[in-house]
């Protein structure tokens, strides 16, 4: 294996020699024409003329090769006590069997199929079946709110909906089906099927003529063969969560992405074929789609999917529990699960209680890594505590402390190197001609053309992808967040350039609950922020300022105008604070100062610039602020 210094060096001078050299790592039904097709740059195209199946790749080949009786899939819900594991044998023939039942429906080669399910094997297993027959799935984290999913039922347009009838919290059960209902009520687009799982914990009741149920399908139908695809095919559409307007489909496709995902296995883990991995995510997520699903098995690991939380199902020593019973090497969550379980658990006495000799690693997403949380998990666990940053964009990471290699000395607050294939460079934001030197603060941004396994459009919006992505730093990638380079080469992720907050590893756009504030008949504008939060990261705080002549008590309005954002977004926004005020803090030309309130609220100095309406509503956001508890100590 060559060094890190090397392989990175040759990512970004000869990307078609390395990635043809990683190419080899997959299956092909034919090989491709051309490594690189950049000449309708930013649209870039890998492998193109190639041919391969992802679910092929995934399950079908480690069977043929002789891995068939290793565990695939192991499913882990301590909200069911339930324990299922999958060989890789019996997942392609479950697979392979479901992928018939969707061929019945008549569900073809490009054919969209939105997933709404709960974190059970029967998603994992949704979507593997899609992949094998060629449709595009598109996950909706289940349990998004009706008008949520709506809005994506309509953009990608889906044949079928694939659905459980509930998901499971602690203490509750969360109904899926009425929820689906309602949604498919309020799309102008109609599904011609819903494929509906029905959990034990809740019977849904079924629309005849368009509802069918899961095993009745499955049991039904006889095994079909994988369908070759272009390597440029689309694998899968995932919207970016927290939007309440245009939703914005985050396209993958087949090739590329199952190339490096492949890839980074060995290279960014540091995990072998074999070994045991787990993602704690949610395959509404990408990291379930990526870490859950396809790279584990693309890689003939052992994936676990877990339904659970890190505490309360049923203590903080659920985590360490999963780790024993099933030898995993390697976990990947969110620092906010580990604030969680620090909160519940400070002095980590729960660990002991449990074998870990076998588990080597620890890596951090989602969300910046505070040192506490850090330093914490090193001194608990005493393994390896990696930082990496990546976004549902990229759909792999691009800055990691890549654990093939040899994991690099490890500095607090960075994710610590740009992983090969990306060209990471911090541009000035006044001027995007001009590179910012080592340890300035800046916009990060990716030089063209991207990796493979990265977005090669929005679903039918390259108009979007252009505006979004492409048009404001010419000949790179804008990925929205402000960090610095440091002068060992080190990046370090600071905040969000947009309205993007961080709620639990959760992405949500403060825009979005905006807009849902906004329409309440007494709210005459608002604000929405993200404070600091020692358990989840950010949560999302309200500002609303009142329609004139309005008599209500304020307390009557904000227990209402918190109901409405957790009706039309969800209980994943965690909205449980709004504040009614005189005014907002704008520049002349009407821009409110959203980063100066959050300041305030997580008691950071600011300076007011110069094009402030008028500084003294500062000090009356201040004044609100410190009357409900904020700076938190």
């Amino acid at each position: 294996m060559n060094t890190y210094e090397e392989d990175f060096k040759k990512s970004l001078t000869n990307p078609e020699e390395f990635w043809a050299d990683a190419a080899q790592g997959i299956t092909w039904y034919k090989k491709w024409d051309r490594v690189l097709d950049d000449d309708n740059s930013p649209f870039t195209k890998w492998f193109g003329g190639g041919e391969m199946n992802t679910c092929y790749n995934c399950l079908d080949r480690h069977v043929e090769a002789g891995r068939g009786e290793q565990d695939a899939l192991i499913y882990d819900s301590p909200m069911t006590n339930m324990v299922e594991k999958y060989t890789y044998r019996q997942l392609t023939d479950i697979v392979a069997r479901f992928a018939g039942g969707l061929d019945s429906l008549g569900i073809k080669k490009g054919d969209r199929v939105i997933i709404y399910m709960p974190m059970i094997p029967e998603a994992a297993i949704a979507m593997l079946a899609c992949a094998r027959i060629g449709a595009i799935h598109s996950v909706v984290f289940g349990g998004f709110a009706a008008k949520e999913l709506a809005t994506r039922i309509d953009d990608a347009k889906p044949k079928t909906i694939i659905a459980g009838s509930c998901g499971l919290e602690p203490g509750r059960i969360v109904e899926y089906k009425p929820l689906l209902d309602d949604a498919i009520d309020i799309a102008e687009h109609k599904p011609s099927s819903c494929v509906i799982l029905q959990r034990p914990e809740s019977i849904a009741s079924m629309k005849e003529g368009r509802d069918v149920d899961w095993k009745e399908l499955a049991v039904a139908s006889k095994p079909i063969d994988c369908v070759p695809v272009a390597a440029t095919d689309p694998l899968y559409v995932l919207y970016t969560s927290g939007t309440t307007g245009v939703p914005k489909g985050v396209v993958r496709d087949n090739g590329g992405h199952a190339v490096v995902l492949k890839w980074s296995m060995k290279h960014v883990y540091d995990i072998d074929p074999g070994d045991v991995f787990w993602a704690a995510s949610d395959v509404g997520w990408v990291v379930g789609h990526s870490y859950i699903v396809y790279a584990p098995l693309l890689h003939g690991c052992t994936s676990i999917l877990f339904e659970g939380k890190p505490v309360g199902t049923p203590d903080a020593g659920t985590f360490w529990r999963v780790i024993q019973d099933h030898k995993v090497k390697a976990l990947f969550t969110a620092p906010t699960a580990f604030r969680a379980i620090k909160q519940q658990d400070p002095t980590g006495s729960l660990i002991s209680d449990y074998d870990l000799s076998h588990f080597k690693t620890l890596f951090l997403a989602g969300e910046r890594a505070d040192p506490d949380t850090i330093i914490w998990a090193q001194d608990k666990l005493n393994v390896p505590v990696l930082d990496h940053w990546w976004q549902t964009e990229t759909g792999w990471p691009m800055g990691a402390n890549c654990a093939g290699y040899g994991i690099k000395p490890v500095k607090l607050g960075s994710s610590t190197l740009p992983v090969p294939g990306y060209d990471i460079q911090i541009i000035d934001e006044e001027d995007p001609s001009k590179i910012i030197p080592a340890g300035e603060i800046g916009v990060i941004a990716v030089k063209l053309p991207l990796p493979p396994g990265t977005l090669p459009t929005l679903w039918n919006n390259d108009e979007g992808f252009i505006s979004s992505y492409m048009a404001e730093i010419p000949g790179y990638y804008k990925t929205g967040d402000a960090g610095y380079i440091d002068e060992d080469g080190y990046l370090f992720i600071m905040a969000r350039t947009d309205d993007i907050i961080n709620v639990a590893g959760h992405r949500l756009s403060t825009g979005g609950m905006e807009e849902v504030l906004a329409e309440h008949k007494d709210v005459a504008e608002c604000a929405v922020i993200g404070a600091k939060d020692q358990l989840k990261g950010q949560i999302p705080m309200g500002f609303v300022v009142l329609n004139a002549g309005v008599s209500r008590a304020d307390e009557e309005i904000v227990k209402e105008v918190v109901a409405l954002v957790r009706e039309k977004i969800g209980p994943v926004a965690a909205f449980r604070q709004a504040m009614v005020v005189k005014r907002l803090p704008k520049t002349r030309s009407g821009k409110i100062l959203r980063g100066i309130m959050r300041k305030i609220a997580d008691g950071e100095e600011y300076k007011a610039p110069a094009t402030i309406e008028d500084p003294k509503i500062l000090e009356e956001i201040t004044e609100v602020l410190g009357q409900a508890g904020y700076p938190k100590s």
